[in-house]
């Protein structure tokens, strides 16, 4: 694998009240190396969007980052001015959103918002964006493409919004992706069509893409590495291959035990009971202790960092000899 094109390293970012400072990322570090795939996994409020957040600059206010590195290419991007970070976005980084509609003004064309957007990053005419525009739309599978420069987002599917935001964030060529949940508001026969389409553009522009989704079935079909989150950390990261099939962490195992197994025959699938901390109530030690069947003294009042697990590296002190047991 090449040096890595995204280096995130301690991210935090934490949001300031009225009854003190909450922690909503805990240092987070990861990296994805051009032409790779990460996907980003847990339940909702792990922290899986906000990472994807403060990597793109659009934090929402109260929130901010609260330490930890961001590097794209080496350059350090987590302490820009909002101008320049705005030239980045779109330039260098770009966002593919869960719901097409708050991507797209329903106001103007997909070819105005394409040729606006590619007119901003690239020193192009009016005539070579319009070409260009249309070329994506065709890249990203839209019939008749000059037909549908002209139209508006409502007269698109959602499968065709999706692609239409999927061309509008390649559209300066990008060295990185976010995609936060592209798929979520699919159905499934659209869902496969977009993996496929995010697969091939990672394949043939080489950029690196950090997929946030709460499906491991489109992990699986999409990633090369994923890292599984937890209460504002990172509990497992690994080849996807092995934290699917052999996973370290009990977290992971739990998730990969609730997920329906077409060759077993099982009358109960696998339950993680309770649920996942507050911030303001995140337990000493390990944040996943109050729910793990496997939790011992040491992982109630100490922290793990990640730590090698076979193929993996995982947050827990069990985690070599529990590996691979998907109960």
């Amino acid at each position: 694998m090449s040096s890595p094109l995204l280096e995130v390293k301690d991210l935090c970012v934490e949001f300031p009240s009225r009854r003190g400072t909450l922690l909503a990322i805990d240092g987070v570090s990861f990296d994805i190396a051009a032409g790779e795939v990460l996907g980003v996994v847990g339940e909702s409020g792990a922290g899986k969007s906000l990472t994807g957040a403060a990597i793109i600059g659009l934090l929402e206010p109260p929130g901010r980052i609260g330490g930890g590195e961001i590097r794209l290419e080496g350059r350090r991007i987590d302490n820009l001015p909002p101008e320049a970070m705005r030239q980045l976005r779109g330039r260098q980084i770009g966002a593919i959103f869960q719901d097409p509609l708050t991507s797209l003004n329903p106001l103007y064309t997909v070819g105005r918002q394409l040729v606006e957007t590619i007119r901003t990053h690239l020193p192009l005419s009016e005539k070579q964006a319009r070409e260009r525009a249309i070329a994506l739309l065709a890249d990203t599978g839209i019939p008749a493409p000059e037909a549908r420069f002209d139209q508006y987002p409502h007269q698109f599917s959602g499968g065709m919004r999706q692609r239409v935001v999927i061309a509008l964030a390649l559209a300066a060529e990008p060295k990185l992706i976010v995609a936060d949940e592209p798929t979520t508001a699919l159905d499934v026969s659209i869902q496969a069509q977009i993996i496929s389409l995010l697969k091939r553009v990672c394949r043939e522009h080489g950029a690196a893409v950090m997929l946030v989704t709460h499906d491991m079935g489109v992990i699986a079909e999409t990633c090369d590495r994923v890292a599984v989150m937890y209460a504002g950390r990172i509990a497992e990261i690994g080849p996807v291959g092995e934290v699917i099939h052999r996973p370290a962490h009990p977290y992971t195992q739990g998730l990969m035990g609730s997920i329906p197994a077409m060759d077993e025959d099982r009358e109960r699938l696998l339950q993680i009971d309770g649920a996942m901390p507050r911030l303001n109530a995140i337990p000493a030690g390990c944040a996943f202790n109050p729910r793990c069947p496997n939790a011992v003294e040491r992982c109630r009042t100490e922290r793990p960092e990640l730590m090698a697990a076979g193929a993996t590296r995982a947050a827990c002190w069990r985690a070599d000899e529990l590996r691979g047991v998907v109960a």
